[in-house]
């Protein structure tokens, strides 16, 4: 059996916290920011965690079991 690739997609946008759970960076942050207010902006910011409902999807892409 070979080994399972990590999808480079995923690696590049989801990290992994010390207790297991899976990180994410908001969207809408990097172009077209003239429109956007400074509170909208300042949210975008934060990172979050993943919803529990993708939890599954995205540690099969990360090779995560």
């Amino acid at each position: 059996m070979p080994k399972m690739k990590t999808n480079s997609g995923a690696k590049k946008r989801f990290a992994l916290t010390g207790s297991g759970k899976i990180k994410r960076k908001h969207a809408f942050k990097s172009h077209i920011l003239t429109k956007k207010t400074k509170k909208q902006k300042r949210n975008l910011t934060h990172s979050g965690l993943i919803d529990t409902t993708n939890m599954k999807s995205v540690r099969e892409m990360l090779c995560l079991r």
